[in-house]
């Protein structure tokens, strides 16, 4: 009798075991059984992740990235389209195995998922109308009473705009809108962003213009976003980056997205 309840136990404990150990499959082994790697992107990150309105293809630095970690891995791109609002819950949903799309890391999304190591560094320029160069020659200029300060619901720029600009009016949009459309249609005197995308931005609009570079802020590296939990994963993800750095893969996507080669 002895035996047979002991039998019986563990079998019992072999059965509740194996559901727990399927969950537990690392996503690296599920996107090679599946064969695709599903990538989350915004699509309005310019030149990091660019979407075509009328195709709604996506193209730019993160996307050529993404098309690489997927011919490593040797199975299929799947792009995923996302927004910042909601790219930590899609991660946490499993509606896309990483995010890829130009994210610097912060401690605030850092309770909730899981930072590849660095790839790339950038920091935070404010961009405004040229006509207004005068009046913004520093960071304290935008800090006054009746300065609007346009950003990006839910991105970091919004969080370090209420920080920097305590004093000013920030208006937070909705994405597809952007913080500088606001700037250009003249219902928002400052935007901010990344230094990345403040270059991209007055190539493409002669009447904006932006503080030095030298004077960013907020200086941080960039991180591709995993679910936290799966060190099997993220460890490829890293391994990844520290050979593709290594052979001059990011420094190329550099030179063609933000040297004005990117087609």
């Amino acid at each position: 009798m002895r035996f047979t309840k002991l039998l019986f136990l563990a079998v019992a404990a072999v059965a509740v075991a194996a559901p727990a150990q399927a969950q537990e499959k690392s996503r690296l082994l599920q996107i090679v059984e599946r064969g695709t790697l599903r990538v989350g992107t915004t699509g309005d990150f310019n030149p990091m992740s660019i979407r075509d309105p009328a195709t709604k293809s996506f193209k730019g630095y993160e996307i050529d990235a993404a098309e690489d970690l997927a011919k490593a891995l040797g199975v299929k791109l799947e792009l995923v389209p996302t927004d910042w609002p909601t790219l930590v819950a899609g991660i946490a949903a499993g509606r896309y195995d990483i995010f890829m799309g130009g994210s610097s890391m912060h401690t605030g999304r850092a309770k909730t998922v899981a930072y590849s190591v660095p790839y790339i560094e950038t920091g935070t320029v404010p961009v405004f109308q040229k006509s207004a160069a005068g009046k913004f020659k520093s960071w304290d200029d935008i800090n006054q009473a009746g300065v609007t300060v346009a950003v990006v619901l839910g991105t970091v720029f919004d969080q370090q705009a209420r920080q920097h600009f305590p004093k000013a009016t920030i208006k937070a949009v909705q994405p597809p809108a952007s913080g500088f459309q606001e700037v250009l249609a003249g219902r928002a005197d400052v935007a901010i962003t990344s230094s990345i995308d403040a270059q991209g931005i007055i190539a493409r609009h002669a009447a904006l213009g932006h503080l030095p570079l030298e004077a960013a802020r907020n200086k941080r590296p960039f991180g591709y976003i995993v679910a936290q939990g799966d060190p099997t994963w993220l460890n490829y993800v890293d391994t990844w980056i520290h050979l593709k750095k290594s052979e001059g893969f990011f420094a190329a996507l550099e030179k063609k997205w933000f040297g004005g080669d990117g087609k």
